[in-house]
């Protein structure tokens, strides 16, 4: 072992005075306790954020869709027939990613109460469709009848139209279809949903794949869109492009034209995405400054440490020592100081996130954030990731002061009080 590390371990960073420690090295510590808990906690807290408003999007909204190339207006030609396109992507070589495919119809409607009305999309889904994540937004009730051998005229709207409306669970509402003439039909909520995205949540209603298919007098095959959910979320656009050069390769018009339209959710949701990717420039931000944060908190602590013990430094000097061995053995005194925020800090912080994300202490505005909790995500390789790179940042900010030693005279520090 190098002496320099062996007197490093040897000493204390309180001098040898009977006191734990001096003001000055506690509130150094504490400084960096505080840089540390702010960075852990911003990288959890985004990370979440983003995890959850990510995860609410791929489930509101279909992965991909398969839609008409829409080269005419005509109702009956702005459809597609399932029959058409989940045989071919069946045989796709990228079938095995795909974790459900789903015929979906929208239309817009207008619903009518006695006293008020508002226009909305219907969204008719089948029994293929994956219903999880609608099941676990319900509120009150239950999910419309998708068997298609029930009843067709059930459906369910979000709890900000069912305040709009003062509707409830077993009211029956008209609702009007406008096409080349207005088509009535009547149905029954049979359930209330709320997803926290107010825009999701005043625009559509949702209802029986069938409803829909009567009202346009489409069969059972047909609808407004194929909906494709991908078993990855971080493949959405690659899956898409080959679906698109599959179709386009097998199913064209006489012109070569495209028959069907390829969308995927980040082109869907452009604003969403590009609001989350924002995010992560506030991070970086927040990390910096507690960066500079914790290196003028280190040097400080440097010096005090040195101020301490600046007779031992003659001495060593009297007795030959050079300065960078000197140098380094405050360093790694210093260093002491870095764990021990480090050990405290994460400690602190992993315990407020872990917290957090059990029990859902901090709440928030869900018709501000979409999400009514402060959402936390624990990753532990960044977190790792953080802590070597504080401990080497922390390291090279020692370097440069620790060169104060250097204009340190023997002969007037031994005797210094």
């Amino acid at each position: 072992m190098k002496y320099e590390l062996m007197i490093a371990r040897r000493l204390k960073l309180n001098g040898g005075q009977e006191r734990s420690s001096s003001p000055s090295l506690t509130v150094a510590v504490i400084g960096m306790v505080l840089a540390i808990v702010v960075m852990i906690l911003a990288i959890t807290i985004v990370t979440g954020f983003k995890q959850e408003i990510s995860d609410k999007i791929y489930n509101i909204d279909s992965h991909i869709k398969v839609g008409s190339a829409g080269y005419s207006a005509s109702l009956e030609y702005n459809c597609v027939d399932s029959r058409d396109i989940i045989p071919l992507l069946e045989e796709l070589p990228l079938a095995d990613s795909i974790a459900s495919m789903s015929l979906i119809a929208e239309k817009p409607a207008i619903i009518k109460t006695d006293s008020d009305f508002k226009g909305l999309i219907y969204k008719g889904c089948g029994h293929d469709y994956d219903w999880s994540y609608l099941a676990s937004c319900l509120t009150e009730g239950r999910l419309p009848d998708a068997s298609g051998e029930g009843n067709r005229g059930e459906v369910i709207i979000s709890r900000i139209v069912a305040s709009q409306l003062r509707l409830h669970v077993g009211d029956r509402i008209y609702t009007y279809f406008i096409d080349e003439k207005i088509k009535v039909r009547r149905v029954t909520v049979v359930g209330i949903f709320s997803t926290d995205f107010e825009e999701y949540d005043q625009a559509f209603a949702i209802c029986n794949l069938g409803l829909l298919q009567n009202v346009n007098g489409w069969n059972s095959h047909t609808g407004t869109y194929v909906g494709v959910n991908a078993k990855r979320t971080g493949w959405i656009e690659q899956e898409a492009y080959s679906i698109f050069s599959a179709l386009y390769a097998n199913r064209t018009d006489s012109h070569g034209r495209p028959l069907y339209n390829v969308t995927e959710t980040h082109g869907n949701n452009v604003a969403y995405f590009s609001w989350l990717g924002l995010l992560d420039m506030n991070v970086v931000i927040i990390i910096i400054l507690m960066a500079i944060v914790s290196a003028f908190t280190l040097v400080s602590a440097l010096l005090m440490i040195v101020l301490e013990r600046i007779n031992m430094i003659g001495i060593l000097k009297t007795l030959g020592a050079c300065n960078s061995s000197i140098r380094s053995i405050f360093i790694h005194l210093t260093q002491k100081l870095i764990f021990k925020a480090l050990v405290i800090g994460n400690a602190v912080s992993l315990g407020l996130a872990l917290l957090q994300q059990h029990f859902h202490i901090v709440k928030l505005d869900a018709e501000a954030y979409y999400i009514p909790y402060v959402p936390v995500e624990i990753d532990w390789g960044v977190i790792i990731l953080l802590d070597v790179a504080i401990i080497i940042v922390s390291y090279l900010t020692l370097i440069i002061p620790s060169f104060v030693i250097s204009s340190i005279k023997p002969s007037r520090s031994v005797n210094f009080e």
